[in-house]
């Protein structure tokens, strides 16, 4: 066999593969709405289907290509499916899946901007263009494609250290007369606890400011808490602002937590994951008022914007920061670009060798367009605002408050409606069925409650009409016992 045709494989071949694959994702994305929602959870029965698969025979490429397919139909649950009110894992637009496919074939190097400056161009050109829309100057904002929102806010981290502590980046934190500190609301995303692992500061470094009856951070007891560490010998440095909870999509008071933080010379972090998307819609915008008062912002472009995985963005209005914190120097990366205006993406974020991120996000925008992006976010709350109204006719009382589409609710019509083995029962029953995936989670003062979020461009009234029916069969098999 040709040594090139063992991993190319030949023309023939390839041609009967890409047909093979395109046949597998057209009939997925049609078929997909009629299928389960979760698979029945096997592991052994899925450790057995990979047992004989030993790499000693190989397989023809399309009959592996038929098993990964075939299989990942049965054993996954369907986060593309409209019916799928779980987090915040939306069906993928089309582009995106054409992106990405070319991403593969093309296999861009987003190291070195001479290895590729149309990749390179288009992403900073993304960032730009995201960061006007959250209220930054273009001319001056900066920003990186990440893997997702947790690389994105261990970034804000490193550089918030490099920003308020000059020693930081090259002697560490024992170069520090003080432990800093940070702080996020209880509410927040835990890829802060992970970050300040990852960067040294340990997990008693964050403080998780309690939330008030509506979940937003108590400004209040935040500003108690600084003035106590500072008092104590800490070093307060880093405050995060999540707008768009996991929870319950709720925002935290934005523009009087960037008050303090510029009172108390702390970086300013906003966690836009999710929520971020409002800033594009109109009448949504108020919801993110004050956002572009941030140091920086994480946003998800595979979120809300329905990029497939993953498609992190961190943006900050210091345009020199991630330089400072990740600026390298080597003997053997290309020089090509020496004397040109450009930066070397290597040198501007954790990662080093990476994927092209941004050409699903460029596409998809560039097809539907900022109002095609409103459209489909309109309809999205819209949904959320329908299953409120369902579910309140229903006897189930919600329990958060924000016009974002995550609704959070108890049984308001039982009197074990609000207890724990009866939110997971009904959770359980409703996952069981295949019909509808949601989740349950804590709340205010640790309530248990139900949690469903429209995550899908998809999801219709009969959609929303077939949750609440599959919710009503859980609450009487819960009630029964059964």
């Amino acid at each position: 066999m040709n040594p090139s045709e063992i991993l190319r494989l030949d023309d023939r071949t390839r041609q009967a593969l890409w047909q093979r694959m395109i046949e597998a994702i057209e009939t997925y994305l049609t078929g997909v709405p009629e299928a389960r929602v979760a698979p029945e959870l096997d592991p052994q029965k899925v450790r057995s289907i990979l047992a004989p698969l030993d790499f000693s025979q190989p397989l023809p490429s399309i009959e592996a290509l038929d098993f990964a397919a075939q299989n990942l139909w049965q054993h996954q649950v369907h986060t593309p499916h409209p019916r799928y009110f779980g987090l915040f894992n939306p069906a993928s637009t089309s582009m995106g899946i054409a992106a990405d496919a070319f991403v593969a074939a093309f296999n861009p190097q987003l190291a070195a901007w001479s290895h590729n400056p149309f990749a390179d161009e288009v992403e900073a050109h993304l960032v730009r263009t995201f960061a006007s829309r959250f209220g930054y100057d273009p001319a001056n904002a900066d920003g990186t494609f990440t893997t997702g929102g947790a690389e994105a806010n261990h970034t804000a981290l490193l550089t918030a250290l490099v920003h308020t502590f000059p020693g930081f980046a090259r002697l560490g934190l024992r170069s520090l007369d003080a432990q800093p500190t940070l702080y996020v609301s209880t509410q927040s995303h835990h890829s802060f606890i992970k970050a300040a692992r990852a960067c040294g500061l340990g997990t008693d470094a964050v403080r998780q400011v309690p939330v008030d009856e509506n979940l937003q951070m108590d400004v209040p007891f935040l500003s108690q808490q600084i003035a106590q560490d500072k008092a104590a010998g800490f070093a307060p440095f880093f405050v995060v602002a999540t707008a768009g909870s996991t929870n319950a999509g709720v925002v935290d008071p934005i523009p009087t937590i960037a008050s303090l933080a510029a009172q108390e010379k702390l970086w300013f972090h906003a966690d836009a994951a999710w929520g971020g998307a409002a800033i594009f819609v109109p009448e949504l915008r108020p919801v993110l008022e004050g956002i572009q008062q941030a140091d920086s912002i994480t946003f998800d472009a595979h979120k809300w914007l329905s990029a497939p995985m993953s498609a992190g963005i961190y943006l900050t209005r210091h345009p020199h920061i991630l330089g400072e914190t990740f600026r390298i120097t080597t003997n053997y990366m290309p020089t090509d670009a020496s004397g040109l205006n450009v930066v070397d993406p290597y040198t501007h974020s954790i990662q080093w060798s990476r994927r092209f991120i941004g050409l699903k996000v460029f596409l998809s925008l560039l097809v539907a367009g900022w109002e095609g992006y409103i459209t489909v976010i309109r309809h999205q709350t819209a949904m959320g605002d329908l299953l409120r109204q369902q579910l309140t006719a229903a006897g189930w009382e919600i329990v958060n408050q924000t016009p974002l589409p995550v609704v959070c609710f108890v049984d308001g019509a039982n009197s074990k409606g609000r207890t724990a083995p009866y939110i997971e029962g009904v959770a359980r029953q409703v996952v069981a069925s295949g019909d509808a995936w949601l989740s349950s989670t804590r709340l205010y003062r640790d309530q248990p409650v139900l949690r469903a979020c429209i995550t899908n461009f998809s999801t219709t009234p009969e959609d929303v009409s077939a949750l609440i029916q599959s919710l009503e069969e859980a609450r009487r098999k819960v009630l029964q016992g059964i």
